[in-house]
């Protein structure tokens, strides 16, 4: 298995993980097929990708044309028989639980030629834990792109211990066919790499807050003025969801054990609320004005 023998690629899950990585798959010139068990959902992906390739050829970084082209080579379904059928390559980007992954990647064994590679875009869960649902773990492989994959350049390849070179060369060379760049861990740890050192810095930032030492506010300010980050760890884990980064946080810790994994108790308190951060309105900020204003004090929930 090449890269010049894949055609046609195959998404699995149209959430907004699963949707841009179709569509960037289309705009490096392949052939994509975007699945989901609701056909809402599906609805959903395809105006959203409209939306955001439309603000591109607003701002002149694209004609309508090739918009336009880009958005008919992804085409939805329903059936996960019919989209991986004829894949050549499979990303899997369904909800981060390891019970629904291992029942897909079963799935896809048996409705994929015996020829395609099985990818899985989870940050938390490494291949070597889906691969033995199959007959093919030398094809299998994690992908891990990066929020929102429209914009995000990079993406993670993680080689699992049965992993064939064969298939992470075709894979590293695949993301950069259709515009990312790759990263290679040849063998699985917790977090990857970014996730890794991202997880140090912003529970290190939690702790800061909690112990009373500065605001959240002002550490955002910190990291941000002083590490040039984009935007501070409260900031990244309202644009994340405060939930994402809560479950990280939870996982990391029932893998290590160690203590200072342990997630913070306010986030715990703030998944319950539904302060999730910017797709509900309000997490560590509140988003219903102009711009966002630090929300009250999350450790008093």
């Amino acid at each position: 298995m090449t890269i010049e023998d894949i055609k046609t690629i195959c998404v699995v899950g149209s959430g907004t993980m699963g949707a841009q990585i179709a569509q960037q798959s289309a705009l490096g010139g392949y052939d994509v097929w975007l699945t989901d068990v609701s056909e809402e959902q599906l609805a959903n992906a395809v105006e959203s990708n409209r939306k955001l390739l439309g603000r591109r050829v607003e701002k002149g970084q694209m004609t309508q044309a090739d918009a336009d082209a880009a958005l008919e080579r992804v085409r939805t379904t329903t059936s996960l028989a019919e989209a991986a059928g004829a894949a050549d390559f499979v990303f899997e980007a369904i909800v981060e639980k390891l019970p629904p992954k291992r029942e897909v990647f079963a799935a896809l064994d048996k409705a994929a030629p015996a020829h395609a590679i099985l990818a899985t875009n989870s940050s938390t869960i490494p291949i070597s834990k889906l691969a033995d649902a199959t007959a093919r773990p030398d094809r299998c492989v994690n992908t891990h792109f990066f929020h929102p994959v429209l914009v995000m350049q990079l993406c993670e390849v993680v080689q699992g211990p049965q992993t064939s070179q064969e298939t992470v060369e075709t894979t590293m060379e695949l993301i950069r066919r259709i515009g990312r760049v790759p990263v290679l861990l040849t063998k699985e740890i917790d977090g990857f790499i970014v996730n890794r050192i991202l997880h140090a810095a912003s529970q290190e930032a939690m702790h800061l807050y909690e112990g009373g030492y500065a605001d959240f506010a002002d550490i955002d300010l910190a990291v941000e003025k002083g590490l040039n980050w984009p935007m501070g760890p409260f900031k990244l884990a309202d644009f994340s969801g405060v939930d994402i980064t809560y479950n990280a946080r939870r996982e990391k810790y029932e893998a290590s054990g160690d203590e200072h994994d342990r997630p913070v108790e306010f986030m715990r308190k703030m998944v319950e609320s539904g302060r999730l951060g910017r797709k509900t309105g309000r997490g560590f900020y509140d988003y219903s004005g102009d711009k966002p204003v630090p929300a009250e004090d999350p450790r008093k929930l």
